[in-house]
């Protein structure tokens, strides 16, 4: 049996008389250990020295006891969706939640009782049997742990917040092998910390999410016009988003088209310009809204109509799979200045690759009805999220071109930012002025409960927050 030259077989023997869960080594089982260090972003080339499949929250225990004695680095591993693949320690230990996807809807308490292993689809599932949801992100395979732990944001975020406004409890294992409750009363400085401080503080083996009257039905979809209306799109975006009300979320994005059915084959390469529309208030509501866009006029398609909200949620899988090279930057902003539009137009024009892609997420309303140190999260002050969104294949010989177009379409969008970055969106190689401007006024904050409740820095795969020395 081989292993790591930092875990030995002597090791690893009671270690996994402990568990109930398998431990997985990469020749001992090449099959599911490969399953489990399979991500999104085939970029990643990290690999852990072994796999933990937890059966439960004490088999986490049993983990994180075992990296701290060991000193090896460990990390949770939910939907694998993270772009900078914190999820495998380089020579450490990965804890795989795969076998742990349940959740469970209270509907008379509107409350969703989710394990770490859980996607959005999953609980997208769950909770629109009784119509309900709560704030998840824009793609179904996304895992809900990693999504929440950063903040997290969606078509709901402008009625309801970040996801992380949304978390009412978690169970958390510790670096030191506790099991603790978090929420406003029990752990309130672990609370405040997991929302939006990331993996930094432990492992969350429970999440209590609020929810919402939301669905069954939605409004929908998306409308496609030529590359050339793009300055005229945004113009009106950026004129119309900050009046919108909170039941109407707009993405804008312009790339060149997909080999999609349902777009005209003769666009097909060419550059468009999308609205992805989610309305989740009345449809004579959303007629109303969306006019003002239609009135553009010609557009190439205009799929937007009536649907189950959780297939808007999946809509833009397609556009994400698994495996292609995933290189993003993003920024917030406060608002979309004529500048901030011509920067955006002149580099969105030149795509690096077939599917790259400019995007500018509409945020703003409800976030703002906390106070700005409400979680760790913070950015309350941002109405838009912008992304240069670079994705090519694994065999694209132009890796550092495509790398280097990303960074040019950012470094022109950064002096419209608000200082402010999502974390989640940070890339491997991003450090910590890249942290530090996630969290702005909450990052000494942080630093001190990491002080607190992980002082050797066990917790360190991830955007990391150190202890700080007081």
């Amino acid at each position: 049996m081989t292993t790591s030259p930092i875990v030995d077989t002597a090791a690893l023997t009671p270690f996994r008389a402990r568990l109930r869960g398998p431990l997985l080594l990469p020749d001992a089982d090449p099959t599911a250990f490969s399953e489990s260090v399979t991500i999104w972003n085939g970029m990643v080339k990290s690999r852990p020295a072994l796999v933990v499949r937890p059966s439960g929250t004490a088999d986490v225990v049993e983990c994180v006891r075992f990296a701290a004695e060991r000193r090896i680095p460990i990390a949770p591993k939910g939907g694998g969706h993270n772009l900078a693949g914190t999820c495998l320690p380089e020579h450490g230990l990965t804890v795989d939640f795969c076998r742990l996807k349940a959740v469970h809807v209270d509907a008379k308490k509107k409350l969703a009782h989710v394990q770490p292993g859980a996607l959005l689809g999953d609980v997208d599932r769950e909770t629109q049997l009784h119509g309900l949801a709560t704030v998840l992100g824009f793609v179904s395979e996304t895992g809900v742990a990693g999504l929440t732990l950063g903040g997290g944001y969606g078509y709901l975020t402008r009625r309801f917040g970040w996801t992380s406004d949304n978390l009412v409890e978690a169970e958390v294992v510790t670096a030191d092998a506790r099991v603790l409750t978090a929420n406003a009363d029990e752990n309130p400085d672990l609370f405040w910390a997991i929302r939006g401080g990331g993996g930094n503080f432990g492992i969350v083996t429970r999440f209590t999410y609020r929810l919402h009257d939301v669905g069954p039905q939605v409004t929908g979809g998306l409308i496609a016009w030529p590359g050339d209306r793009a300055a005229a799109v945004l113009a009106e975006y950026a004129a119309r988003t900050p009046s919108l009300p909170r039941e109407l979320t707009l993405a804008l994005t312009v790339r060149l088209a997909p080999p999609a059915p349902f777009l005209p084959q003769e666009w097909h390469g060419k550059l468009i310009v999308l609205l992805v529309v989610c309305h989740t208030g009345s449809e004579a509501q959303a007629t109303a809204d969306l006019a003002p866009f239609r009135a553009l006029g010609n557009p190439l398609v205009d799929l937007v109509a009536r649907k189950p909200y959780a297939v808007q949620q999946s809509m833009l899988d397609a556009t994400q799979p698994r495996g292609p090279h995933y290189y993003w930057k993003s920024e917030f902003l406060p608002v979309l200045t004529p500048a901030a539009r011509d920067a955006f137009i002149t580099h969105a024009s030149k795509p690096a690759t077939p599917l790259s892609q400019l995007v500018l997420f509409h945020v703003g309303g409800a976030i703002r009805e906390h106070a700005k140190d409400d979680g760790a999260v913070g950015n309350r002050d941002a109405e838009y999220m912008f992304g240069s969104a670079g994705c090519w294949l694994p065999d694209d010989p132009n890796a550092q071109a495509n790398i280097a177009a990303v960074r040019g379409a950012w470094e022109a969008m950064r002096p419209h930012s608000t200082g402010g970055v999502y974390v989640n969106f940070l890339t491997a190689e991003e450090g910590e002025d890249r942290v530090r401007a996630a969290y702005r006024d909450n990052f000494e904050r942080l630093a001190a409960l990491k002080a607190k409740f992980d002082p050797t820095n066990l917790f360190q795969s991830n955007k990391n927050v150190r202890p700080s020395a007081g």
